[in-house]
């Protein structure tokens, strides 16, 4: 994944100023989304940020694909940049991604597009909630910008995991789903319940404040350190569909680790004939003895 060239986040206050400079070139994202819902499109257009394009989670930054390729496929690299053009991206434009949902699918955004080539994506810390909180204003209806020229690069599948290189990962493999679901005590989306064998457990919540917004550096890289990604571990990273991995690896950004993704999670894995499934806490016990 290519470097982001500034912060990866974005305050509320920050970005009213970067608004308000005639020189800057900023094009706002709205992504909105929320599982099992189809409202996204419909909340934007009832108030987004002055500007703000409609960013569609299932629809643009993923694809439809077969059970054992996840809830959240990654899209088709011509078709991201599609609609990156649509959504009025040119070359040299600050894109600032938000939602309402703690900053989860704008993560997916900032992940997607920065892999992709884009050199300045942020998240705006705290989203929706924060842009309110300082009086940002609101407008209504559909933003439709000028097609864009930005020209994205063609990653493919090349920086990313898929399902049969996952037991071959010789780092730190973390979940970032809820602790319960990876003890496999429930599991209200995918047929199988548990985690892929020798993860552990990052639950994303643990990078976050109660408000949506990301720790400190320090605090985030404590979680990591705890969860067993010390210094010079490679990391990967997995959740439900291939979103919150993605949050995950922003949270890494934040303390320069670089964490590669798995995009089709546990709803490819827990589809595949013959994945091997544990259940409970961690076991550092190789689950092949």
């Amino acid at each position: 994944m290519a470097a982001p060239s500034a912060s990866p986040l974005v305050s509320a206050e920050a970005l009213r100023t970067l608004l308000a400079d005639p020189a800057a070139r900023v094009r706002l994202l709205d992504v909105r989304y929320r599982l099992g819902f189809t409202d996204g499109r419909e909340n934007y257009l009832a108030g987004h940020l002055p500007g703000a394009v409609f960013a569609d989670l299932e629809g643009e930054l993923s694809r439809a694909g077969a059970a054992a390729e996840g809830r959240h496929p990654l899209p088709d690299d011509d078709d991201l940049e599609r609609a990156a053009r649509r959504w009025g991206i040119c070359e040299g434009d600050t894109v600032v991604v938000y939602d309402d949902a703690r900053s989860l699918p704008a993560s997916r955004a900032w992940w997607a597009l920065t892999r992709a080539g884009v050199k300045d994506v942020r998240v705006l810390d705290g989203g929706l909630g924060a842009w309110r909180a300082i009086g940002g204003g609101l407008e209504e209806g559909d933003v439709v910008p000028d097609v864009g020229d930005a020209v994205l690069t063609r990653p493919g599948r090349g920086d990313v995991l898929d399902t049969d290189q996952i037991l071959l990962w010789t780092g730190v493999l973390l979940d970032a789903r809820a602790p319960e679901r990876y003890r496999g005590e429930t599991e209200p989306l995918d047929p199988i319940a548990g985690h892929i064998p020798g993860a552990q457990n990052l639950p994303i919540t643990e990078v976050l404040t109660e408000d949506g917004r990301f720790r400190t550096p320090e605090e985030i890289g404590a979680r990591f350190e705890a969860a067993g990604a010390g210094e010079n571990i490679p990391i990967a990273a997995y959740c439900g569909s291939g979103v919150t991995a993605a949050q995950l690896a922003l949270a890494g950004a934040l303390i320069g680790r670089e964490v590669t993704v798995y995009p089709g999670s546990w709803s490819a894995w827990s589809n595949t004939p013959g994945a091997p499934i544990e259940t409970g806490p961690f076991s550092d016990e190789d689950p092949t003895d």
